[in-house]
């Protein structure tokens, strides 16, 4: 029996850690209409880095790490959550520019 792995995948998820509650999904387009309680949005999709603060939450968009893509820069990001805070740190990886 193959199971299609993107099935067991939830198409948004709402997770807390350490009082610090995020909603992700894939494409923003595609976030929950209700978005309270959040305080972090994570999504993806565009392969391009995102670290704002609108409408009283954190937007992130980690980038893309794997091979360089639409002629943007190769990033990732690493975050800090600690007693409902988070530290945001955005890591670029050296790549040559073709």
């Amino acid at each position: 029996m193959i199971i299609e792995v993107s099935k067991l995948i939830p198409h948004d998820l709402t997770v807390t850690l350490d009082g610090v509650t995020f909603v992700m999904v894939h494409n923003k387009k595609e976030l929950p209409a209700d978005l309270s309680g959040a305080d972090v949005v994570v999504f993806g999709h565009s392969h391009k880095y995102v670290q704002e603060e609108k409408d009283g939450l954190l937007w992130l968009n980690p980038g893309s790490c794997g091979p360089r893509r639409f002629h943007q820069e190769i990033t990732m990001m690493m975050a800090d959550v600690s007693g409902g805070n988070i530290r945001v740190e955005k890591v670029v990886v050296p790549h040559e520019v073709t």
